[in-house]
């Protein structure tokens, strides 16, 4: 094989080496230069200018962690083969081959009822096709049926370093100061402990100030209130697309594979059949698709397109408690008398919804630390815990959309 040496200049890390002819390989594959080309904060950044990073930074951050998390446990003993440890990198690498264009603001809606998990996997599936079976150790870490389970937890986990990069590089991009984490420190005190990833002790407060600075990003980037809005329309202008598609209207496309992909496809069709179709999608596609229907005939269609193109958003208000019907029947009447339109269609100028933020569920995942005499607990369970079970509960926040 080949010697492959390449160093990235990233502006978060510093350099990022790329040694293994395979790794080069992936990242030179067009399915990952899509990423260039798929922000990683959709509309984050109509409130922060900065935020203007991509999946393909993200991985690639992520990637650089990865090989850092992995010669920490080496270090301390782990058994890593050199081919687990490719296998992990190419895992990390490959996250998020499956998002679609604007990521989760229009996952399951572009691509119906696909989740970008179920993606990622058949792209790794053709990829390992493609490099002869290259991939098969990155594609058991991922699917979490590798023996070593700590690799996979390493991906996707709750101290994954899919989520230290995130959390790292969006606060960098956004200049948000409350997202900053000390990914080293957590790095340093990663352990594994009957095959499972934990962390020493020593780095209990490192761990709940992470686990803050995700709850608190969580508020202040992803579900502000400015980035919802403009999320949501979105999705409103998607919905309105497939319906007038639905009832026999042309609508202008940027691309071929839009075009496809706003039309219903059969029940029960496999989605791997379009897969080559997908991974020529991405933001421009969109955007481009949205500026054109920016003088659209239909007034919803046009009106939010145009909305969503200028930032010239809709308002939206959160609640502790779910807004009024009579509240919101008032609005759509409202805006259907000034708009000239049905109520029906005054539904996509007018509309409720709920986001939830948990800081750490041990329902669902845990966190394990490990002591210096071998004992584990929970970190919610350690003497004065910060994350306690209080803070395990969903915030859960109703929103009201409205043209004003």
């Amino acid at each position: 094989m080949p010697y492959v040496r390449k160093i990235i200049n990233d502006p978060v890390y510093g350099f990022i080496t790329i040694d293994h002819p395979l790794i080069f390989e992936i990242i030179s594959h067009p399915y990952y230069q899509r990423l260039r080309r798929i922000h990683q904060m959709a509309f984050a950044s109509l409130v922060y200018p900065g935020a203007v990073h991509t999946r393909l930074h993200h991985s690639l951050g992520a990637y650089h962690l990865m090989g850092l998390a992995l010669n920490e446990l080496r270090n301390k003993g782990v058994a890593i083969t050199k081919e687990e440890e490719l296998g992990a990198k190419v895992a990390i690498l490959l996250h998020d081959i499956g998002h679609g264009p604007y990521s989760h603001a229009l996952e399951r809606k572009l691509i119906k009822g696909v989740h970008h998990e179920d993606i990622s996997i058949l792209i790794l599936q053709l990829l390992n096709e493609q490099f002869g079976g290259q991939l098969q150790t990155a594609i058991e870490i991922f699917s979490d049926v590798y023996p070593k389970p700590f690799l996979h937890q390493l991906v996707s986990g709750q101290l994954d370093v899919d989520r230290m990069d995130y959390l790292n590089r969006d606060s960098f991009f956004t200049g948000v100061v409350e997202g900053a984490i000390g990914y080293d420190r957590i790095l340093k005190m990663l352990a594994v402990h009957n095959g499972e990833l934990m962390i020493e002790e020593k780095a209990i407060f490192t761990v709940e100030k992470f686990l803050v600075s995700r709850r608190l990003m969580y508020w202040q980037v992803y579900l502000h209130k400015t980035v919802m809005a403009a999320e949501k329309m979105l999705v409103k202008i998607i919905d309105r697309a497939n319906e007038l598609i639905a009832n026999g209207i042309e609508l202008p496309t940027a691309s071929t594979n839009l075009a496809f992909f706003l039309k219903e496809q059969k029940p029960g069709e496999k989605f791997i059949k379009h897969l080559e179709k997908f991974a020529q999608l991405d933001d421009t596609d969109v955007m481009c698709t949205i500026k054109n229907w920016c003088g659209h005939f239909d007034t919803v269609l046009s009106r939010l397109s145009k909305g969503l193109t200028d930032r010239k958003l809709l308002k939206i208000k959160f609640s502790s408690a779910p807004f009024d019907d009579m509240v919101v029947e008032s609005l759509r009447k409202d805006v259907a008398q000034k708009m000239s339109i049905s109520e029906t269609e005054a539904a996509y100028f007018v509309f409720t919804g709920e986001a939830t933020n948990t800081t750490y569920n041990p329902a669902d995942e845990h966190i394990k630390i490990l002591y210096k005499d071998g004992t584990v607990s929970d970190i919610s369970q350690v003497d004065n815990a910060l994350i306690h079970h209080r803070l395990s509960t969903p915030v859960r926040k109703y929103y009201l959309c409205y043209l004003k």
